[in-house]
Parts: structure tokens; sequence; C-alpha cells
């Protein structure tokens, strides 16, 4: 990574990715920011939440600026590929250049939001770089929970302008965002006996694409836990199937991109559900030909296990999985963007009477979230669950008088000779939480070119990192005294 430019930004991001932060475990990395502002003889303060807020004094002739929040979120998704042995609570994250990219070795970069986190650093440490009063924050949780910004008291930042550095796409500048919620299906039955003279069996996709629930849920990519219903779904039609463990899916914010279940059916339909198998892939292969390029389909056998999910429990969440939505519900009336959705995220079997499924729905319209969670919520009580609707997060309404946009914009087009997009997106930003808070806080949102991101296929376009690190700077000189 040394030779990777700009150098003083990935030299941060090497450091970054040498401390585990898991989101709700991000101690070594508060405890590395504490660290850094005394090294420098900079004010440093950790909230209630562990938000970390470190301040810089103006360069010479600046003072008299409006006061700047660079803001970036501590934490990381960590996901692996099943081969990969790796310990997110120990180990490094270990990079590799591929092409125009840097990628991790089987997991997930961490670039979301780590390159923010080095910017960020790079700034505190530089003395060539002219700007007014800063204030560097760095807040916790922001990919489970957002419970930094959540638990952030007024008056801790103290900013009038704040640059959140955890978009995706260099070139596009973001002034709005969705808010969003979790819904929580509790399925409870007493585990039946599973009859031994069946065969037993495991069916599993992978090699999903996966991404963002959000920001990647318009792209036509499969989930995984719907392909494994649609096949659960027909098969109990057919067979006298049992239902013995079902695993599928992982975080509440990313597509799926792996399913399991083992099941069991009559002997004498053994090679019968080979054959449906078979024909199930060829059709979801033709369906995803272009989003899914390694999708991988597997059926096994397995040996038998003495306990099953109650005949009629299975039935009813099969039905259930099958009938709510995944995927865009609604497209904005104003602009090209999605305004509507829910993400279809886990299926799993807990202890040996239990299922938890979680899904998250987003709406940069507080009332369609409503709508969209309550229909989830529906279906799932309708199939008998008890059903758990998170309070959620507010959206970021676009503010069209927005001075730093303004200043955002003229910068990028005098340094690339183009006109950036000023856009909204369909995730959550922690700047929904903020102006909130902060209601007076003008706000933008703008970071490098990320791909796959919640994925091990995430990646960071490295080229677009020095694009960033220019605008940043160009930017902050351009900020205007406060009046």
């Amino acid at each position: 990574m040394d030779l990777l430019k700009p150098a003083e930004v990935f030299r941060f991001f090497a450091e970054v990715n040498k401390i585990p932060r898991p989101s709700k475990r991000e101690e070594k990395m508060i405890a590395y920011l504490e660290q850094f502002a005394r090294d420098r003889n900079l004010e440093c303060q950790v909230d209630e939440v562990g938000n970390v807020l470190i301040r810089k004094p103006a360069t010479a002739g600046m003072e008299g600026c409006k006061r700047v929040v660079v803001q970036s979120h501590m934490d990381m998704v960590c996901e692996k590929n099943r081969d990969v042995d790796f310990d997110f609570e120990k180990d490094a994250i270990r990079t590799e250049v591929d092409g125009e990219w840097l990628r991790a070795c089987g997991t997930t970069l961490g670039a979301d939001d780590g390159i923010g986190i080095a910017m960020e650093l790079a700034l505190l440490d530089a003395s060539d770089i002219v700007h007014g009063p800063l204030e560097c924050v760095f807040t916790r949780d922001e990919e489970t929970g957002l419970s930094g910004a959540f638990g952030m008291k007024p008056g801790f930042m103290s900013g009038d302008i704040l640059l959140n550095l955890d978009s995706e796409d260099e070139g596009q500048i973001f002034v709005s965002c969705a808010g969003g919620t979790t819904a929580t299906a509790e399925f409870c039955f007493e585990p039946a006996s599973a009859p031994q003279d069946y065969f037993f069996f495991e069916v599993k996709v992978k090699g999903l694409t996966g991404g963002h629930s959000g920001d990647d849920i318009n792209k036509k990519r499969a989930n995984a836990n719907k392909l494994l219903v649609r096949f659960l779904y027909d098969a109990m039609g057919k067979y006298d199937l049992y239902v013995c463990d079902i695993q599928a899916g992982g975080l509440h914010n990313a597509i799926p991109r792996e399913a399991m279940a083992v099941c069991a059916i009559p002997m004498a339909d053994k090679e019968n559900i080979r054959v449906d198998w078979n024909l199930f892939a060829a059709d979801v292969e033709e369906e995803y030909r272009v989003t899914e390029p390694a999708m991988v389909f597997e059926l096994q056998s397995e040996q038998a296990r003495p306990k099953a999910v109650d005949r009629e429990v299975a039935r009813r969440l099969v039905w259930a999985l099958m009938a709510v939505h995944n995927g865009v519900l609604a497209m904005s009336q104003d602009i090209d963007l999605v305004e509507t959705s829910s993400n279809l995220a886990s299926v799993k079997l807990v202890g040996e009477g239990k299922i938890l499924v979680k899904s998250s729905q987003r709406s940069s319209l507080l009332s369609a979230r409503r709508y969209v969670s309550n229909m989830v919520k529906a279906a799932f009580e309708l199939a008998g669950a008890k059903v758990e609707v998170g309070e959620g997060y507010p959206g970021w309404k676009m503010n069209p008088d927005s001075e730093i946009l303004h200043i955002a914009v003229a910068t990028y087009k005098e340094l690339f000779g183009r006109d950036p997009k000023v856009l909204g997106i369909h995730a959550g930003l922690e700047c929904g939480l903020f102006s909130e808070k902060y209601p007076g806080l003008d706000m933008i949102s703008f970071g490098p070119t990320l791909r796959g991101v919640h994925s091990p296929d995430e990646r960071l376009l490295i080229s677009t990192v020095q694009m960033v690190w220019d605008h940043l700077k160009a930017i902050l000189k351009n900020i205007p005294l406060k009046k």
C-alpha cells in the first residue's frame, strides 16, 4: 500500500485496518484515536456512547471562518467467505491491489468507512493544509444501529458545516438520504421427531453478488434467502418434506449472498428432488444471468437429524417468506431514486425451538416506511410469528439553500472541469440524525468509489481517493467567514 496515492491517506488507511473494529466493539479504535490526539497535542473528547471528537485550530489567516465538522464512522461490516480463516476481533485486514482496485483477501475491506477515517487522520496530521477551525468526529456503531449518532447529545459538535465522508461514488455529492428500520419475526415451536428412514439432504445457494441493502437494492441482484424459499415452497407442495435446519443470510443491511437448509423427504423421492433442484437452478441462473454470474447451487446428502421444525410452523414460515415483500416497492416521484424498499436479510434456526427472521425497510418518506414495515409485520403475524419493528432512524431532507453545497460544486468543477452530480441516496446516513439534533447544520456527503460494500467483494477504486482528497482540501480552503 506504500505506493498508493495520496500516500498520507493510504498510510493511515493501513493503520486503521490493523485495528479490529466490528460494530459495537470499537474500543480499540477509540483508544487509538485518543492516543493519536495526545501525540499531536490536539483536544480530544469521547462522549457517553463512545463517539470521538478531535479539534484542530485554524491555520493562520483562517481563524474567522465557519467551523467545519469532518465526520466518518469507526465501525465496519464484518463479512467473510466461508472458506477464509479470519477473526474480526483480532486479525488485521489483509489487502491486495487488483488492477485499479484495492480489495481485501476474502473479507470485507473496511473502506466503508475506514477510508473516511484515514482522510480525517491525514487532515489532523498535516501541517500544509489550509483550513478554518476543524472538528474531526468519529462515530461508533453506524452499521448495525446508528447508536453512536443516536446517542450523541446536542452540543457535542460545535460546527456550522458538516462534511460526511461515508458516500461511495466519486463525482456524486449527496444531500439527502432515506430513513430506515428493522423488523424481527420470531417463530417458536416444539421440535418434532424426524423420520429416520427418510432421505436427508442439504440445499445451498451461494456465490451471489450481495451488496448494500439500500444502495444496491435496485440492481436486480438475487436474494439468497428468497431463492432458497422458492425451492422449499415448491418442494412442500410435492413431497412430505421436513425442515431440520435453516441458516440463511446475515446482516440486516446486506443483500444475502448465501442460504442453506437441511431437509428430509421419503427415500422414494430422493432422485426426484435432485431433478427438481437442477431444474430450479437452471431457471434461476437464466433469470439472473447478468447480475449473478458466480451463483452456485449445491444439493448433497446429509446424516439423519433426530429433530425437525414442527410441520405446521415450517409450512407457515415458508409461506410467509414467500409472501413477504423483498426489493424495491416504490420509486421517487421527484427524482430517479428508489423511494421505498425492503430486504429479507436473514432466516436462522436458533437453538431447538426458535426461528428468527430479520428484514430491513427503507424510505425517504416516513409514512411509506411505516407502510412497508407494517406490510412485512402483517405477513409474519398472519403466519403466527411474534414481530417487533424497531424505532428506526430518520431521513435527511435536502436543503435547497445549502451554502456548502454551492462551494462543493464550484470547487469540484474548478478541479475537474465538470459538474458533480447532486443526488439523494437510498441508504441510511448519519446526517439524518444530525439534522434532528443540529437543525442549523449545513451538510453534504461525498467519498471515493466503492463497490461490493458489506460483502467480501468490497473494493475501493484507488484513483478516486486522490480526487476526493483534493476536493476535500479545496472545500476546506474555501470555507466562508463566520457572520
